[in-house]
């Protein structure tokens, strides 16, 4: 009797928790879409912003958004990867490997604001780059690597044993039973890690201030990697911050409603294939 008693407490907690934060997760978006779906327009998503007039746009700020999230992803994703089956499959079990491991977890927590001093003491001064958006691109792969080793890590480690025993049975090397059996084996953890460490990219603008500076390029698009380059979350910040635009509040309430469509977008891009992939993996289960 009491063992039923603690189960329907149990359950009714839970379901209690899911239902407060689904309605705060609603509040949220209804605060922020409300606002600011109405001050988006073509001219604002794509247009030039604007310093002291009313009326400017965002398009080169979303632009540099998706570059630097291109780069860094560029950069995090094989280095994690790589870094990831190394500790998975090649790494010995000894007190080196558990040091990396520590150090990997110790990454992941550290402020988003000390990587943005490292990268500025490291590529803007360091190497030369000053604020660039390559120097910022790199600095986000730096924040997301340890994600990206760790994901990886863990996903391989799912993957059943008999895959890889069966794999080696049949004659394959370590790298093909690895490349034609863990990755795809693992593949819809993988792009799932992929998508969380995207969505700090696109979000991220503490290490963007520091690196990647509060200006964008006169032409617009500018693929130079050495160029400044604001982001929509950093031009988020600088407008609520220290705008003199006299529109800055519609501004700032139309960049944040963008900001959220577009981690939205992505995510739903990114995830909906990788269920179905998972699907078609599980044998349609």
């Amino acid at each position: 009797m009491k063992s039923k008693t603690t189960d329907r407490l149990a359950t009714l907690y839970f379901w209690a928790s899911g239902i407060v934060i689904i309605l705060i997760l609603a509040w949220f978006l209804f605060r922020i879409l409300g606002d600011g779906v109405p001050h988006l327009s073509w001219n604002f998503i794509f247009g030039k912003s604007e310093e002291i007039k009313a009326g400017g746009g965002v398009g080169p700020q979303l632009f540099n958004s998706f570059y630097v999230l291109f780069l860094s992803l560029l950069i995090s994703i094989p280095i994690g990867l790589f870094s990831g089956i190394y500790l998975a499959i090649y790494a010995q079990k000894n007190w080196f490997t558990d040091l990396v491991r520590i150090s990997v977890e110790a990454l992941a927590s550290v402020p988003s604001i000390v990587f943005g001093l490292f990268g500025f003491l490291l590529f803007a001064n360091l190497l030369g780059l000053k604020f660039s958006i390559i120097g910022g691109a790199a600095t986000v792969a730096l924040l997301n690597l340890p994600v990206m080793v760790r994901v990886t890590e863990v996903a391989i480690r799912t993957v059943p044993e008999s895959y890889w025993e069966a794999s080696l049975a049949l004659g394959s090397t370590r790298w093909q039973a690895i490349r034609k059996v863990l990755i795809p084996a693992s593949l819809p953890s993988l792009i799932t890690g992929i998508t969380l460490i995207a969505g700090r990219a696109l979000g991220e603008s503490a290490i963007l201030i520091y690196t990647a500076g509060l200006s964008v390029s006169r032409f617009f698009p500018d693929f130079n990697p050495l160029k400044m380059g604001e982001t929509l979350s950093v031009h988020l910040w600088y407008i609520g911050a220290e705008a003199l635009v006299p529109d800055a509040k519609e501004i700032a309430k139309g960049s944040a409603a963008l900001l959220l469509i577009v981690v939205l977008i992505f995510n739903l891009l990114v995830s909906i294939p990788s269920r179905i992939l998972q699907k078609r993996l599980s044998g349609g289960k």
